[in-house]
């Protein structure tokens, strides 16, 4: 008896450890020229790596901890950081405002087709995107994306043996970096943001690199420009693990032979 008794109090004094480790923020973001809440607005606590949005009430709640950054980004609106305190935690919700930003019509550029009505010769003026990708026997992956390159293979196997270290150099000696980018592939909130967005500014808060370097990654990997400029985030996101993890494949067979 004595026995289940001291079980009992153990699992009791654990779970009310682990309670109080799981703290929480509740803020409620509004448009600070309109006061008026914003739905959908992307909130990730930069620090464990893990999202959620606002409803339509503007409201949300996250996990998190004292000294934690929240990242809040919204369409058209100008990303802040925010650092979580204790009074944050211990008051309850906190009014966060955005800021609408200055929005500019690039110029667009539209390439003139000019027609025959031939059918065999207005096919040839059709630019063509021969993207495509191909595997590398004994690696478990779906492959890499070659892109509009001449003798794509030989490049694409010295990417894997050569610029591939350039991955170890940005992330390889800061293993935080790559805890991060495997969190940011098991969060579904992040994943679904990810696909979502085409500007890669999560993508270089999370992993703490310039839009430069992360451009050079992926392309030091072997995707091709059109790739880089398409591709939504979750994608970039994805090509980067993949090639990665591959590396590391292939770094640990080189130290076996």
């Amino acid at each position: 008896m004595k026995h289940y008794l001291f079980l009992l109090i153990a699992l009791f004094t654990f779970s009310i450890g682990f309670s109080q480790d799981q703290t929480y923020v509740k803020g409620v973001i509004i448009n600070a020229s309109q006061g008026e809440p914003l739905e959908s607005v992307n909130i990730v606590n930069l620090t464990q790596v893990i999202g959620t949005t606002t409803n339509a009430e503007g409201e949300f709640t996250l996990r998190a901890q004292a000294n934690d950054t929240l990242h809040l980004s919204y369409l058209g609106f100008k990303s802040i950081k925010v650092r979580v305190t204790n009074d944050w935690i211990k008051f309850g919700a906190s009014t966060i405002q955005l800021n609408e930003l200055a929005l500019a019509l690039e110029e667009v550029v539209i390439n003139d087709f000019r027609l025959t009505g031939i059918l065999e010769v207005d096919i040839q003026n059709v630019p063509i995107n021969n993207n495509y990708r191909y595997s590398i026997s004994g690696l478990p992956s779906t492959g890499y994306e070659a892109g509009n390159r001449s003798n794509a293979i030989t490049k694409a196997l010295g990417a894997i043996f050569n610029p591939a270290d350039f991955l170890y150099k940005m992330f390889g000696k800061n293993p935080n970096e790559m805890k991060k980018l495997k969190q940011m592939k098991q969060d579904d909130e992040i994943r679904n943001l990810l696909a979502s967005r085409f500007d890669r500014e999560m993508l270089t808060v999370l992993l703490q690199v310039d839009r430069v370097d992360l451009d050079e990654i992926v392309r030091q990997c072997n995707y091709s420009a059109d790739f880089i400029n398409s591709a939504n985030d979750l994608q970039i996101l994805d090509a980067i693990s993949e090639c990665y993890e591959e590396y590391k494949v292939l770094s640990r067979s080189r130290k076996k032979r």
